[in-house]
């Protein structure tokens, strides 16, 4: 008893002493896999470092990357039939099968041909491709020629080769997600690229994370400054749009986004297509497939899916920009 009488009155005396630190906003930026990133979270101290953050995106642009000669699926394209994957391009490869299966090949890795003869991939062209050059590389274009074996990736034919950069930012952002959450951090939002993963709120007014999106001006070319304004607290934003990457030939607009299904740039109605899911590999990977689909089928797909959202913004027959959304994501809008 006499060590406890001793004990409570120090305890008392800290415990009246002791200040704790308040929650305040941690933000840090860098460059990776050709674009910006940023992260920001909410706590009393200093919990990750600008370093990490590099170190798991570099580990993720070693499997992923078609802009790196030693990365798994530059690997994977100069085979002549397998490769072995690490966990990284295993995720991913599985999740692009399921969305291919899905979308009933909207969605397709092995569009990476069609996607560098028209001058979006990692080698320059001389020429744009004709019709006879199409109708050959679609021979080498489709999932199907894809075989998946636990962390074996075999293809059916050579000439199969992989893209994912349609998924692979979404991916990638939802790792860095799961690295803070194993620092314990509830309140945060990590964004590569415009693809957005949220969780939590802002501190110290626990307000609802809010995202702005871009919409194109009139001549579509052009951004304004900010179309709409969602709030959430949980899950992902990611956005797709042909203003994006795109040149013109012959007076005509080459967009990155490819049809795998014809060979040729989409011709949708669609500019911009912003999908929420409850993560970003999800949102990613259907933003370009909705593009592809059109406003009808778009909307009717989604209104189908109850775990994801959507935002159109498309062009009018009479010339004219206009946007809608699936009942979920107004929800989502806040007017400003």
């Amino acid at each position: 008893m006499r060590n406890l009488l001793i004990f409570l009155p120090l305890f008392l005396c800290g415990a009246v002493t002791y200040k704790a630190q308040p929650v305040r906003a941690f933000r840090m930026n860098g460059f990776a896999q050709g674009t910006t990133w940023q992260v920001t979270y909410y706590a009393t101290d200093s919990l990750v470092t600008k370093g990490q953050v590099d170190s798991l995106l570099a580990v993720i642009d070693s499997s992923l990357s078609i802009y790196k000669s030693y990365s798994l699926i530059s690997r994977f394209n100069q085979a002549e039939t397998s490769i072995n994957m690490d966990d990284h391009m295993t995720r991913v490869i599985d999740k692009s099968i399921e969305t291919y299966r899905q979308t009933e090949g909207i969605f397709d890795i092995t569009v990476q041909p069609l996607v560098q003869a028209w001058g979006f991939g990692p080698k320059k062209i001389d020429k744009l491709p004709d019709s006879a050059t199409i109708r050959s590389l679609k021979q080498c274009v489709d999932s199907r020629f894809l075989t998946v074996n636990g962390h074996t990736l075999s293809k059916t034919k050579p000439c199969v080769k992989i893209d994912v950069n349609g998924i692979a930012q979404g991916y990638s952002v939802d790792v860095l997600a799961a690295f803070l959450d194993k620092q314990h951090l509830a309140n945060y939002i990590v964004e590569i690229g415009g693809e957005i993963r949220v969780k939590g709120h802002r501190q110290p007014g626990n307000e609802k994370m809010k995202i702005g999106i871009e919409a194109p001006g009139e001549d579509e070319f052009q951004l304004s400054l900010l179309q709409k304004i969602i709030s959430i607290d949980s899950g992902a934003i990611t956005t797709s749009g042909s203003y994006r990457k795109f040149y013109e030939s012959a007076g005509k607009k080459i967009s990155h986004i490819i049809d795998p299904r014809t060979g040729y740039s989409s011709q949708s109605e669609l500019i911009s297509v912003t999908v929420y899911a409850p993560d970003a590999i999800t949102a990613d990977a259907y933003d370009n497939a909705l593009m592809v689909m059109g406003v009808q089928k778009a909307l009717t797909f989604i209104e189908q899916r109850k775990d994801m959202a959507a935002y159109l913004i498309f062009r009018k027959p009479d010339g004219k920009i206009a946007d809608t959304a699936s009942s979920r994501f107004y929800t989502f809008i806040k007017e400003h």
